[in-house]
């Protein structure tokens, strides 16, 4: 039997190192967001622009932000993005969904990225990857996920 899990996250931060640095050490799934520009994608509109994963404390949600904070990541969309305004961020800490995700986290990154190519039509435009095969597995627990947040 499928458990259905509703995701709902949490309010916004600006995307800042300040509030960035205290996401050392914390593990799970990260969204970037623009304040106000519409992005069409084909089949609806979202501020949502790339969804991204960290699956090491030494390489922590806090050190991936900051990557693309200061352009280390080489996300020359993002860090376009956040040339032409300012940015929004929130996340999800993967230690919140252990007791209901039993794979890795790379696939729930594949599962929410799935689950927006379904809602939107094509990947987060400033995601430069293709998800892995997770549908292929047998889930146990659906994700209901609060797209509306990004609108």
């Amino acid at each position: 039997m499928v458990k259905e899990v509703t995701i709902y996250f949490d309010k916004p931060m600006d995307f800042t190192p300040e509030n960035i640095r205290p996401l050392n050490g914390i593990t799970g799934l990260y969204f970037i967001f623009s304040k106000s520009i519409d992005i069409n994608y084909p089949f609806d509109v979202s501020k949502l622009l790339y969804i991204g994963m960290s699956e090491k404390k030494t390489n922590s949600i806090g050190s991936r932000l900051i990557g693309h904070y200061d352009g280390k990541s080489k996300n020359a969309g993002l860090s376009n993005y956040r040339k032409a305004e300012s940015l929004l961020f929130t996340y999800i800490n993967f230690e919140m969904l252990r007791s209901v995700w039993e794979f890795k986290i790379e696939d729930l990154e594949s599962y929410f990225l799935l689950d927006f190519v379904d809602k939107y039509g094509v990947y987060p435009i400033c995601n430069n990857k293709t998800s892995s095969e997770i549908l292929k597995n047998e889930l146990i627990t659906s994700f209901r996920i609060n797209w509306e947040y990004f609108k």
